[in-house]
């Protein structure tokens, strides 16, 4: 299931090493995301870069960032 329209924000943080990083979103909440979630395949992504995801279900029972796409 998908919560809403795609939202924008940037990357707070990212671990190119385990893989994992941490969106912003505009309207102040954090998303956390996997490399595998980047939507160009490259499996890595600067912090501070601007961002446009989609908000999903995750695994721990939180919401989480995928299909993200540097804008």
């Amino acid at each position: 299931m998908i919560r809403g329209p795609k939202k924008r924000g940037k990357v707070e943080r990212f671990d190119p090493e385990v893989g994992l990083g941490e969106i912003r979103s505009e309207d102040g909440e954090r998303y956390p995301f996997h490399c595998t979630q980047i939507a160009d395949g490259t499996r890595t992504i600067a912090t501070g870069a601007p961002v446009e995801f989609l908000v999903v279900p995750g695994h721990r029972g939180t919401w989480e960032a995928r299909s993200v796409v540097t804008v």
